[in-house]
């Protein structure tokens, strides 16, 4: 039996990857090489949840005239509910110990896995590299400018800071592990630090009684509550196809099931009402609560706490972001080992960053929605009611194999994907949740094709 470091040094030598760094691409992770424990993934995912980005969509919410409760449920009920089809991708990963964007391929097939799941995911995954990286940026020249009075230009310090980050992507899964160890105390007692320090504050509106009981200009509306329901549950299915990706190096489907539930609901909790808290005592004035803690205080330990919780965060999250965004080209150009496919995405990342619309999130995130959900539909049901959670590996690497369906695509995948898009875009109201619903009728939808087929013997995988 082949060891993994015979693996790994044939895959070194065949992609002509540097030593030190992760080897394995699109290949599986073999067992001797999963021994992540829940642990590590609750750091790794924690560390996901807890960032820039996810508090200041707390803050909008309130922004938009949500109350501070109805925001925090709204973040909350919207990562539990999309957690639930993660996970089920997710398992691929402890099962076989395949990236998630290989593993489409059995749904997809060998071509179309390319052409939808593995491009989306790319593109997706440096958006939210540069989105992450803008709003970290952001926060940090209004930290310099509180001290040193000069105001740096946003995109140069956005595509520094971006450019520190990649640096570490490159290196692979292991420095996601280290960084998660590093970053997830860190980030607990500054996170505490700041919501003390909010609480605190001189300013009657941001006492805590106060800021719970804020009502905001709509309150529990529910077309509004149902829009960033629908914004919450489209961003985590962003993550969908490559949830496999993170869990392949976990011993078990149990580790990766703990992990992950504790950590999306603890985080997704304590970020949003962060950044809920912050816009609700302002008034809805001011949405990221990083630019708000340079604003409230002046001590030196407010600045630091700020300036470390940035980097250890951006590093973490955008680290899994870029690490991803490899996965995905590496899946696609498969002659490109995983360290140039991610340095790949990195260079994207960083160009991206000197793109200021990238901070247009809502937009974004909910055209994202609108071709994910129909994507995780037709993985999830696929995954669960088809293939009954069994892949044939090996057909995964073969041209010719069961998974090549007709030249490389499954068209009932492809029609129901565009379908689904479809009925997202143009058919469903937000008041009904359009990432859920399309999700389920898609699902249910390609589910029935397949086994009309099935009896009327067409061929399928």
């Amino acid at each position: 039996m082949t060891s993994a470091i015979d693996i790994e040094r044939r895959l070194r030598e065949r992609y002509r990857q540097p030593a030190g760094v992760e080897q394995y691409g699109i290949e599986p992770v073999p067992e001797e090489r999963q021994t992540v424990g829940w642990f590590d993934l609750f750091s790794i995912m924690f560390n996901f949840l807890i960032n820039p980005g996810t508090m200041m969509v707390g803050g909008m919410m309130v922004a938009s005239g949500l109350s501070f409760q109805a925001a925090v449920a709204a973040g909350f009920v919207g990562t539990v509910v999309a957690l639930v089809f993660y996970l089920i991708m997710a398992t691929l990963g402890a099962d076989y110990g395949l990236p998630g964007l290989v593993a489409t391929r059995a749904v997809y097939g060998l071509r179309g896995a390319k052409l939808i799941p593995s491009l989306l995911r790319a593109l997706v995954s440096v958006y939210w590299f540069a989105f992450q990286t803008f709003v970290g940026a952001s926060a940090i020249v209004a930290v310099i400018a509180k001290v040193t009075g000069i105001t740096y230009p946003l995109i140069w310090v956005s595509v520094i800071f971006g450019l520190i980050q990649a640096c570490v992507a490159v290196i692979g899964f292991g420095s996601l592990k280290v960084l998660a160890r590093i970053a997830l105390p860190i980030k607990v007692v500054v996170l505490a630090y700041f919501f003390v320090l909010f609480a605190h504050h001189d300013d009657p509106n941001f006492e805590l009684a106060k800021v719970l009981s804020y009502p905001g200009a709509s309150g529990w509306s529910w077309i509004l509550l149902a829009g960033w329901l629908n914004v919450a549950i489209s961003g985590w299915l962003t993550n969908i196809a490559d949830a496999a990706d993170f869990a392949r190096y976990t011993r078990s489907r149990t580790q990766v099931w703990v992990g992950t539930i504790a950590a999306g609901a603890l985080g997704a909790l304590l970020s949003t009402a962060l950044g809920a808290y912050g816009a609700a005592a302002t008034l809805g004035k001011v949405t990221n609560p990083f630019v708000l803690a340079a604003q409230v205080e002046t001590s030196w330990l407010a600045f630091l706490a700020v300036l470390v919780f940035l980097c250890v965060d951006d590093w973490t999250i955008n680290v899994l972001n870029l690490y991803s965004g490899g996965l995905s080209l590496s899946n696609m150009f498969e002659r490109l080992g995983r360290f140039w496919t991610t340095l790949i995405a990195s260079v994207l990342g960083v160009a991206l960053c000197a793109v200021p619309d990238v901070m247009n999130y809502y937009k974004y995130v909910n055209w994202f929605g609108n071709i994910f959900a129909p994507v995780a539909g037709v993985l999830v049901f696929d995954y669960l009611f088809v293939r009954r959670m069994q892949i044939d590996v090996a057909a995964l690497y073969d041209p010719k194999g069961r998974y090549r369906y007709w030249r490389g695509f499954n068209p009932v995948a492809f029609a129901w994907t565009a379908i689904g898009f479809l009925i997202c875009t143009y058919a469903i109201p937000t008041a009904w949740i359009p990432a859920l619903l399309t999700l389920l009728i898609t699902g249910v939808g390609y589910l029935l094709t397949v086994r009309i087929m099935q009896r009327a013997n067409v061929r399928m995988a």
